[in-house]
């Protein structure tokens, strides 16, 4: 029987996206949510899997770039607790994919975490830093995880960072901020616009997660 779901859930994703080369996820939407604690943490956990599952459907398909939102800076609001809770799985997640370095390589995968990073905690993002480093060369497909980010987030920090290379260039007598000075400055800028966008959940709105 979970063959035959699988067979089925492959060849649903096969006829809508065969044809497609940049994707876009936006999961573990529990964690916008209010629910009692235990529906939160089973909420993540189920999220992750469903992510495993539809990041191999993907690489399959040829999917060239996928991006997971997995942690909205609004969430540092959350309890002590809670957001301790998150940066212990994130870490355990991450130190995961380190362990599977091999395989990722061999799949050609390069990892990008997005975001304000700094914002994370030591530990955490020196982790993430370490699999952005060791997929570094891999260039088949890119998966964005954005982390510690928002679009309104995002906008300021581009914006900041393209007044500051201008002011760095005062001397230079076209020194006006263009669209492509913010665009390049963007944590997103690294890869394409998605062409679809999946909110999970059965919710409607998308959680600050790139409106640029």
């Amino acid at each position: 029987m979970l063959k035959t779901i699988d067979g089925l859930a492959r060849g649903l994703v096969a006829s809508s996206f065969v044809n497609m080369h940049r994707f876009l996820f936006c999961i573990l939407s529990v964690v916008q949510f209010q629910t009692t604690p235990p529906l939160f943490w089973m909420g993540i956990g189920a999220g992750f899997l469903t992510l495993m599952c539809m990041l191999k459907y993907c690489y399959e398909l040829g999917v060239k770039y996928m991006t997971i939102y997995a942690f909205n800076i609004d969430n540092f609001r959350r309890s002590p607790e809670e957001v301790q809770y998150l940066m212990d799985l994130m870490l355990e997640k991450i130190e995961g994919l380190l362990k599977q370095e091999t395989v990722i390589n061999e799949y050609g995968e390069g990892i990008h975490f997005v975001g304000n990073l700094k914002l994370l905690d030591e530990p955490v993002r020196v982790a993430a830093e370490k699999v952005m480093q060791v997929t570094a060369k891999n260039t088949k497909s890119s998966l964005l995880i954005c982390v510690a980010y928002t679009s309104t987030d995002e906008i300021v920090h581009a914006v900041q960072a393209s007044c500051q290379e201008k002011w760095n260039e005062i001397q230079e007598l076209d020194h006006v901020i263009n669209l492509v000075d913010i665009e390049r400055h963007t944590y997103m800028g690294l890869a394409p616009d998605p062409d679809v966008l999946i909110r999970t959940s059965g919710a409607s709105h998308i959680s600050n997660i790139l409106f640029w």
